[in-house]
């Protein structure tokens, strides 16, 4: 049988994903210099910063 989660973990697990809920994310696709293949970079970005991101 699976033990029962206490109160208190519930609760901080709650904020953190409160917390979470901030972050996006971002996969940006570069071409390759020499071969002219895409490539994919992933970043985890805050949702306020992502227009930023992808501006450089």
């Amino acid at each position: 049988m699976a033990k029962a989660a206490s109160k208190n973990a519930k609760i901080k697990d709650t904020k953190a994903a409160a917390d979470a809920k901030n972050w996006t994310k971002v996969i940006r696709a570069v071409r390759s210099p020499k071969s002219g293949a895409y490539t994919f970079k992933e970043s985890i970005v805050h949702k306020d910063k992502i227009k930023e991101y992808l501006a450089q």
